[in-house]
């Protein structure tokens, strides 16, 4: 009762700012006649909602304990079965198109208002941060609700709309073109934005498209183009070759003596170096993913932690809870805001790390993988495995001698003699467990087109999502399909 009370009051919000943005007329409008108040609006332009639960569902990440909380909960057991999710509740696909839409009529409304101000030292970097903003949210949109970019078909499959100009209706009608045309306006705001950005004005840069975070998204965009050089020419711009000191140190004594609350305090966080952009988001994740039904059971925790690994080492990852039916690694602390001082009733929040110097260097290592640049991908490998692995339960330290990767180490472990592909393996699996229960595996099955099978507790049903599956895109919004755009195929 009290999770649709909260969703009531949020959709209440929701639907109701949105409908006052966009019915304000033009004129008064004009009062973004400065620097400050386009900086305000641009806050705005991040899409506030949690794209985790559709997709760590929907991944192999998560399998079925058989009893937990809301069993039947749709948000959790219709992305594991792979069916549609008829819902705009917290936490929903329809949800994040919205406010993801909604984000993106904010930075339009900047870049207007920039427009008739002119550019000048304050105006720049605001278009900059707009720009980039925009396109960030045009990415997830097309990722979550479009075929995955394919050279050999982007120009024919469908896209999803990409909105540059300020909305005046809630439920304007756009074209969805094609995902060839939405990745061309993405790489164009990208190439336009980048020059224009200014670290200096933040006060708060971890909640903002700094540089770094801004290269780092830049270097995730280039590898779903399969743009590999410039992948990885933006992944080093973004913080340089030594991206030690930022990876998040899961071996380290001070993250082993750590306490609970504090390490989900710490883990996504502005404060952990490791994230590069922060978004505050309303969401009852953070409080239902440990007791979810579909999520962590303790085969999927042993295939991906207790079994052996190509360390030869152990992944140091901090679990939680007495059974499969609740294990977890705290990651997410809510923060509660209540409808009014005296009320018990209100909104949960999230902290989401959006973009992280943990997924930068992996994403770097596989565009030097594709570029035939072995030896510096298996450095950044090797970087990575030093603050994760350590010798055993009793020997908490990693040992480079033993641990490292080499050539001949990975070729060994995946059976072949392709270590390209061996290597992009590597990534591809030390992504799987760095970022559970923080949806970004769903990223890496759609743009690799790997199989997932999903079976029942019972043994008696089970779910594939076959590489050319449809189902790999999720659903429009209802009332986006009605005013006439076209759904995805099923």
């Amino acid at each position: 009762m009290k999770r649709k009370l909260y969703i009531i009051i949020i959709l209440t919000l929701f639907l109701s700012s949105c409908s006052k943005f966009l019915e304000t007329s033009p004129d008064q409008r004009a009062e973004l006649d400065t620097p400050e108040k386009i900086a305000e609006l641009i806050t705005s332009a991040y899409p506030q909602a949690n794209y985790i639960p559709f997709m760590e569902a929907a991944s192999d990440n998560a399998g079925d304990k058989g009893a937990g909380r809301s069993s039947n909960d749709p948000l959790n057991m219709n992305p594991w079965k792979y069916m549609d999710i008829d819902s705009r509740d917290l936490d929903s696909p329809t949800f994040y198109w919205y406010q993801a839409y909604k984000a993106i009529a904010a930075a339009n409304h900047a870049l207007q208002a920039i427009e008739r101000l002119g550019l000048n030292a304050q105006t720049r970097p605001l278009k900059g941060e707009a720009l980039i903003a925009r396109a960030y949210a045009h990415h997830m949109l097309i990722i979550l609700f479009s075929k995955s970019y394919n050279p050999s078909s982007a120009d024919t499959d469908p896209g999803i709309p990409y909105v540059t100009v300020p909305e005046h209706e809630v439920l304007k009608k756009y074209e969805r073109k094609t995902v060839q045309y939405v990745y061309e306006m993405i790489e164009k705001d990208i190439v336009e934005g980048m020059p224009l950005l200014d670290d200096s004005r933040f006060m708060v840069p971890k909640f903002h498209f700094t540089k770094s975070a801004a290269h780092a998204f830049a270097a995730r965009f280039y590898l779903f183009k399969q743009d590999f050089k410039k992948s990885a020419e933006h992944a080093e711009a973004s913080l340089g070759n030594d991206l030690k000191i930022y990876i998040r140190p899961i071996n380290s004594p001070a993250l082993i003596q750590m306490e609970y609350f504090t390490k989900q305090q710490w883990y996504t966080g502005p404060d952990n170096p490791s994230n590069l952009l922060v978004v505050e988001v309303p969401t009852i994740w953070g409080r239902t993913y440990p007791g979810n039904r579909y999520g962590m059971t303790f085969k999927i925790y042993n295939d991906l932690f207790l079994k052996g690994n190509i360390t030869s080492g152990i992944y140091n990852y901090s679990f939680f809870g007495g059974s499969d039916l609740v294990l977890h690694t705290p990651k997410f602390k809510e923060h509660f805001v209540t409808s009014s001082v005296n009320s018990t009733y209100g909104v949960p929040y999230n902290m989401l790390p959006i973009l992280t110097v943990d997924e930068l260097l992996l994403n770097w290592a596989e565009a030097l993988a594709e570029l035939g640049q072995y030896d510096k991908a298996i450095g950044l490998l090797n970087d990575f495995i030093s603050h994760k692995v350590v010798f055993d339960n009793y020997t908490t330290v990693y040992v480079p001698e033993l641990h490292n990767l080499h050539p001949s180490k990975i070729n060994v472990y995946y059976g072949s003699q392709d270590l390209r592909e061996n290597i992009i393996k590597t990534v591809l699996d030390f992504k799987r467990v760095e970022f559970i229960f923080e949806g970004l595996r769903w990223f890496d099955i759609v743009r690799k087109n790997i199989v997932v099978e999903h079976v029942s507790f019972d043994e008696k049903e089970t779910y594939y999502l076959e590489s050319n599956s449809l189902k790999r895109m999720f659903q429009l919004p209802p009332e986006v399909i009605s005013s006439g755009i076209q759904p995805n195929p099923r």
